[in-house]
């Protein structure tokens, strides 16, 4: 059955081994999105785009996740959110970017990492009386506060070396997503020679 499977891509012009993205190897499950051939040659959400020698995952919406390296062995990738690092970019002026939390825009079968620290930026409409601490052991629900829109992203940073007066470095310095086995029957369906 694999080997028929296998046959089956080889026949549609999708090749089995690894291919590259600028500095990045791409390799199961993962694989490149050939826009000029436009198929299909691997298992669905695992999908890269290479632009401008940038491996990136497509979101929902017009920004997706740079790629900066892949640990197959961990199943997990490190990543940028391109949309909050294009925000930052478009001003210099001290300003949040008001767009969606990047947990929403992670489509499975990729998830956050617990391994990540959430950086959480307000846009208050007052000044806010009462100053919130941090709770390792909460929800986004706890970072609400009155008055003000959250926005959380994760970060890499941790106690000893993130400082949130440097946010744009931190979400620069990337997060940590991790991604689940692939369900057997599409590992067979997608597995290469």
């Amino acid at each position: 059955m694999v080997a028929g499977a296998v046959a089956d891509q080889q026949a549609q012009g999708c090749s089995g081994s690894a291919k590259r993205c600028g500095n990045l190897t791409i390799s199961d499950p993962f694989w490149l999105v050939d826009l000029e051939k436009g198929k299909s040659c691997g298992a669905p959400g695992f999908e890269v785009f290479c632009e401008k020698n940038t491996p990136s995952l497509q979101s929902p919406g017009r920004f997706g996740f740079t790629i900066i390296n892949i640990t197959y062995e961990k199943h997990n990738l490190r990543a940028i959110d391109k949309g909050k690092l294009e925000l930052m970019q478009a001003s210099n002026t001290c300003h949040i970017p008001h767009s969606r939390n990047t947990s929403v825009k992670l489509r499975p079968p990729f998830r956050i990492s617990p391994a990540n620290l959430d950086l959480v930026m307000y846009n208050c409409k007052e000044e806010v009386a009462g100053a919130r601490s941090y709770d390792e052991m909460s929800d986004y629900a706890s970072y609400a506060v009155e008055g003000c829109d959250a926005l959380v992203i994760p970060v890499l940073g941790s106690s000893g070396n993130g400082n949130a007066s440097n946010y744009e470095q931190l979400i620069r310095d990337c997060f940590l997503v991790t991604w689940d086995d692939l369900p057997l029957p599409l590992a067979r369906k997608f597995t290469h020679p």
